[in-house]
């Protein structure tokens, strides 16, 4: 047994995980990111312990502990080198968590972890299999035969940050044009507020008013029941979404692209159109294409994944 955390701005989430990738028993607590780091650390450990108390699942049974952690991480140190979303610096993670709980500790990018929980259960052995994640921003991993690609300094895959237009919207990185600016969650609610007010009989104003907020969903479902400025925008966001997965696939022509994030439960709706886009473009028009695929486990990929680490 393993257990893995997936430590993120609004929960830490923990599972005990066996090895073949099944979740034992899962539990989650609020991170309450602004205060001390040290305390985070305290309530992974005490998260880790009670999954151990009530599970039944006996201290030596227990191999190790895998972390996935937003920013960049040494990897062979267990060291966040830097985290914006919850404000750490050259902070050595592993080190600080085994004074709560003295087992072997890893620590990796939670995107890298998301890739390798879903190349687990999902991946079917693939020798290259590539994980993209849209949500507050667009995150990746990939993982070149069983195992996470790193790159030489670990900062490996910000897929997010590759250029989708030059001078483009401004992006969190503080560079403009990045994909993330267009295909993340955050830029189609963007996008979609900005069609509400140029089409303010449309219904998504409407779906907006009654969910008392604009969601990532909120174009869907106006665009399913016929609305046309909310066909636009979702057509707008899809070929967002096939642009840099086009660039993706030229560049590593991974065998399966999986697409996972929330958005990601629009399924074929959303897919499809992006699998079309990426199949009349792609530069490879003579060899076997990647095969592009919805993510199963959602919000069970980092804990996974973070287990899988130890493994």
């Amino acid at each position: 047994m393993y257990i893995g955390i997936d430590l993120g701005g609004t929960n830490i989430a923990a599972g005990i995980v066996d090895e073949n990738g099944n979740i034992i028993c899962s539990k989650s607590v609020p991170t309450e990111s602004e205060r001390p780091t040290e305390e985070i650390v305290r309530d992974m450990a005490e998260l880790s312990k009670q999954l151990i108390a009530e599970s039944g699942t006996e201290h030596e049974e227990i191999k190790g502990i895998g972390i996935g952690c937003p920013g960049t991480i040494d990897f062979e140190k267990g060291e966040v080198v830097y985290s914006n979303n919850i404000p750490m610096a050259h902070f050595p993670l592993a080190e600080h968590f085994k004074k709560y709980l003295n087992l072997p500790v890893k620590v990796d990018n939670d995107a890298n972890c998301a890739a390798l929980g879903e190349y687990t259960v999902n991946g079917g052995g693939a020798d290259c299999f590539l994980f993209i994640t849209l949500g507050t921003g667009v995150g990746g991993g990939l993982i070149l035969n069983g195992k996470i690609f790193r790159g030489f300094n670990g900062a490996a895959i910000e897929a997010g940050h590759i250029t989708l237009i030059s001078g483009g919207e401004k992006c969190t990185c503080g560079k403009e044009g990045c994909w993330e600016a267009y295909a993340s969650v955050t830029a189609l609610i963007r996008d979609t507020r900005r069609a509400m007010e140029q089409y303010p009989e449309s219904m998504m104003n409407t779906i907006a008013e009654r969910d008392g907020k604009v969601s990532g969903r909120t174009a869907f479902e106006a665009a399913k029941n016929g609305d046309e400025a909310g066909q636009k925008i979702v057509e707008q966001y899809a070929r967002y979404i096939a642009d840099g997965i086009v660039s993706c696939e030229n560049f590593i022509q991974p065998e399966i692209i999986s697409i996972g994030g929330g958005i990601s439960r629009e399924g074929d709706y959303l897919l499809n159109p992006v699998r079309d886009y990426v199949s009349a473009n792609g530069f490879n028009k003579f060899m076997p294409k990647s095969r592009i695929v919805t993510a199963k486990l959602f919000n069970d990929a980092g804990i996974i994944g973070a287990a899988m680490l130890v493994k």
